[in-house]
């Protein structure tokens, strides 16, 4: 008896659990504003546009953000002030799961955020 317990959670477990695409890089510009164009990336507090011509624009924890991107070598490379603070230029991973994009910086190797497509 002391085993069913176990199983049955095992069992419950792989029954129904939902399947979630894994995180597929994004390599080229064009499958990026394919992803990104005419949406708003957004987390809690946090909602940023991505445009076609290089411009970022959105809205932080209240404060502006504003940058300019381009794509280099299969990496989304900005600058990007918020709040009037310079955050500098990183070039970034993207990657994504069909719902939600994730941003990791220093090509992939820094820090990641998850952001939503609205």
């Amino acid at each position: 008896m002391k085993y069913i317990a176990p199983a049955l959670c095992a069992l419950a477990m792989s029954v129904g659990a939902p399947a979630f695409a894994e995180f597929q890089q994004v390599t080229s510009r064009d499958a990026f504003l394919d992803l990104v164009g005419g949406k708003t990336l957004t987390r809690p507090l946090v909602k940023i546009e991505v445009k076609p011509n290089g411009q970022i624009s959105g809205s932080g924890a209240s404060w502006e953000i504003a940058g300019k991107w381009s794509w280099e070598n299969g990496y989304l490379c900005r600058s990007l002030e918020w709040g009037g603070d310079d955050l500098g230029y990183n070039c970034q991973e993207v990657k994504t799961d069909g719902r939600k994009v994730r941003i990791t910086s220093d090509k992939g190797a820094g820090e990641s955020a998850d952001f939503r497509l609205r």
